[in-house]
């Protein structure tokens, strides 16, 4: 008879989930399964209300990426009705997605990720955590959490809220951003950048140095990747084109609309997310088999730096540049998600100054008329974890008859099952494991940040 090892709950990630590995007769490793029992239902509770109700509705679905939910909906409720909100509103929303990144990044690297890394995979469980960090460094630990306030406090003060938002609105925005809060967030933004310089630095020379057997071999995997790129490649988390890159680095560009053509959806009996596949490289199948995986992709800002040719940033393109150099394009290394997630927080901070400095950023030309009709409309950005997809069909009377979502994370519930399968034979053999051990099986794990 074999043995089942159980991590329940995975810890340091934002959600609840268990790791179910089992052992064959000699010990060694037979399966790995990631569990999430998560139930949302919100495609079905939202069909029957009006459309412009949705962005309001289904930031509810996170409480970490609600920005990312609100306007993903905001932009499918323009397309069901056909409607173009004004530049200005636009460049609002822009800003409002880019600055809603900048405390996740933080609250990540530091909070979640960090403590395997500063303090080591191998240290006691019950100092392995944010508390033990603290202790470790208090200045930098003081410098975090203050510097991460600040940033969400910024999006309350314009906006009223950083959590569950109301700010954009069908057809534009609600409300300016007045000139006096543009000065102050620019003073505010720069700041946030020069620590976001510190933060890659610090990660890139005295961190990851230390690591470099683990980001080579830890819950490695080979699968493509999506992304959010411009007309010419670029990076971008708001708007443009979906980007499907295979393996191999060759890759399909397509609009919104299209992603039923190339993404399918498959769903494990014992687990709740789906798990979305590559229908063209599978041919329709799906399979997570390690050795031969069909159809499998990954999310996420690891995902979003393969699959674009460049960041419209300086400071970050230095960043990119210097990862490429290092680790080429594509990478599959996995806990090279934590790097990527730094790069894209320097262009996070970047973007956020470039539209502060935008003049048509304080314009009041901010809403566009709307006239209800029956329509189809996907909206698509970056949420931190990966591409969100809103799919709303409403009638006539602009009431939703169907939804589909494809949330950040769920595009990466299958690589977790690899990676953690993999991470699991690679470490566990004749039955031995130890703490350490099952903390790094929860690291292949947070490094998608799930």
């Amino acid at each position: 008879m074999g043995k089942m090892i159980q991590i329940q709950p995975v810890t340091r990630i934002e959600g609840h989930s268990r790791v179910v590995v089992e052992l064959d007769d000699g010990g060694n490793v037979s399966d790995a399964r990631f569990h999430v029992f998560a139930l949302r239902g919100f495609e079905m509770f939202c069909q029957g209300r009006p459309v412009e109700e949705m962005p309001r509705i289904v930031n509810r679905i996170c409480g970490i990426c609600p920005w990312n939910h609100h306007l993903a909906s905001v932009k499918a409720t323009d397309a069901v009705f056909g409607v173009t909100p004004p530049p200005a509103a636009v460049k609002l929303r822009r800003l409002a997605q880019h600055m809603a990144y900048i405390p996740d990044k933080l609250l990540h690297f530091y909070f979640l990720a960090a403590p395997d890394f500063v303090l080591g995979p191998d240290c006691d469980p019950s100092t392995r955590n944010v508390i033990g960090i603290a202790k470790a460094n208090p200045e930098l630990a003081r410098k975090v959490v203050r510097m991460r306030q600040s940033a969400a406090m910024m999006l309350e003060e314009w906006l009223g809220k950083v959590i569950h938002p109301v700010a954009a609105v069908t057809g534009g925005f609600s409300r300016p951003l007045l000139e006096k809060e543009r000065e102050k967030f620019l003073e505010g933004y720069k700041e946030q950048l020069e620590f976001a310089k510190f933060t890659i630095a610090f990660a890139r020379e005295e961190v990851f140095p230390k690591y470099t057997e683990a980001v080579e071999s830890l819950g490695v995997i080979k699968t493509g990747f999506i992304g959010t790129v411009t007309e010419d490649g670029t990076h971008d988390i708001y708007d443009g084109k979906l980007r499907l890159m295979k393996p191999d680095g060759s890759y399909d560009d397509f609009s919104y609309e299209q992603y039923t053509d190339h993404i399918g959806e498959h769903i494990e009996a014992w687990t709740y997310p789906k798990m979305p596949f590559a229908k063209k490289w599978a041919s329709g199948e799906f399979s997570l088999d390690l050795d031969e995986p069909k159809g499998i992709y990954r999310s996420n800002a690891l995902a979003r730096i393969n699959v674009c040719d460049k960041i419209g940033t300086p400071e970050a393109q230095k960043e990119l540049d210097l990862f490429r150099e290092k680790y080429g394009r594509p990478t599959q290394l996995t806990l090279l998600y934590h790097w990527a997630r730094l790069i894209e927080l320097v262009n996070n901070c970047e973007t956020v100054i470039q539209l502060l400095e935008d003049p048509e950023i304080t314009s009041r030309e901010i809403r566009s008329d709307v006239q209800v009709k029956a329509g189809r409309g996907v909206g698509c950005v970056e949420a931190p974890r990966g591409t969100l997809i809103h799919d709303y069909t409403a009638d006539e009377n602009g009431l939703i008859s169907s939804v589909n979502l494809i949330v950040g994370t769920t595009h990466n519930q299958a690589p977790i099952n690899m990676s953690v399968k993999k991470a699991a034979q690679d470490l566990i053999h004749g039955g031995e494991y130890d703490q350490g051990v099952l903390n790094r099986i929860e690291m292949a794990i947070r490094a998608y940040d799930p």
